[in-house]
């Protein structure tokens, strides 16, 4: 026994000097890597530095406040997992607004990201003048400004708006619907308007990338076997634009769950019902209105979590195109 307890003792001690070894290379590689790259550095230094003020400092602040009541009157208190336990336990609203980010995302998120890449695909086979006229046309809605407005013309409540005149005259209904108060439509509206913003910088993120494709691609393609478009789609136009494709992944899963404007300028805020409440609208009644700062830092953070998730999920399925 005596001799095996010597033998584990020797074996860990082993092991802890191949670890410091191991620290000290890595170490040494990293300031090898500096003084090789420093001028690299000190160019990308203005960048990481503003990053990380705006964006990485802000998110941890949000999350430890996130375990705080915070009203912007008095300093933050301690309160431990109390409102995440409130979120999931005693805020219905919530719970609504969950339901609805997540099936406004699984549909609005793979038609816009699909939508993006088609017409992007499609366009992309005219004539250089005709394929910028076609881009404006298509990207037109995404940078209108508050354009969307027109569909509370289109779905107005009374015989006026275009969706009852249209029904009226068909014979198909007799009196107005009330699309944007009834909770039957609401969400679905809301869902409509945004998959018409959806061809915005995602769609040009892919006629860049469907432009910047090596043709001589397609003809080794050709000689090594593939016969028709989906073949060449899915072994060489989709694997050569990986890059593209992460970004718009990572563009419209953003806008998918992070949609409040055009919800609350279609459907009102609050919308009736919550019919269609979302995460982020629930986030500007707590943050914006109520200056419940630490109950809305635990919105952020849980939306923050689904985020990141989904992008990960999405990232190993684009992996896998082409394969």
């Amino acid at each position: 026994m005596g001799v095996q307890n010597e033998n584990t003792i020797l074996e860990i001690d082993e092991k802890k000097l191949y670890d410091r070894k191991k620290k000290r290379f890595i170490t040494k590689q990293i300031a090898r890597n500096v003084r090789l790259h420093k001028h690299s550095y000190i160019l990308m230094a203005p960048y990481f530095i503003l990053f990380f003020l705006f964006t990485v400092l802000p998110v941890v602040i949000s999350v430890v406040i996130s375990f705080t009541y915070f009203n912007m009157l008095e300093f933050p208190r301690w309160v431990g997992w109390h409102n995440y336990a409130r979120l999931f336990l005693e805020d219905d609203v919530f719970l609504i607004a969950l339901k609805n980010t997540f099936l406004f995302a699984a549909i609005t998120g793979p038609l816009s990201y699909i939508a993006c890449f088609v017409f992007a695909w499609i366009i992309n086979e005219f004539s250089s003048k005709i394929r910028a006229f076609l881009t404006l046309i298509f990207f037109a809605p995404s940078i209108s400004g508050n354009i969307f407005f027109i569909w509370l013309i289109v779905f107005s409540g009374d015989s006026y708006g275009y969706a009852n005149g249209f029904l009226m005259k068909l014979g198909i209904i007799y009196e107005p619907i009330q699309w944007l108060q009834d909770p039957t439509y609401v969400l679905a509206i809301v869902m409509l308007v945004q998959l018409w913003l959806s061809l915005g910088t995602a769609f040009l993120a892919f006629i860049a990338g469907l432009q910047n494709i090596d043709t001589t691609l397609f003809e080794a393609g050709a000689i090594d076997g593939i016969r028709n478009r989906w073949q060449e789609l899915w072994y060489i136009t989709l694997p050569s634009m990986r890059p593209q494709l992460m970004f718009g992944a990572v563009i419209q899963i953003t806008m998918s769950f992070a949609v409040a404007d055009v919800s609350m300028a279609i459907a009102g805020f609050p919308s009736v019902q919550y019919a269609a409440h979302t995460i982020v609208t629930h986030l500007i009644d707590y943050g914006s209105i109520r200056f419940e700062m630490g109950y809305a830092s635990a919105i952020a953070t849980i939306l923050f979590m689904i985020m990141m998730t989904t992008n990960l999920i999405t990232q190993k399925l684009l992996r896998k195109v082409g394969e």
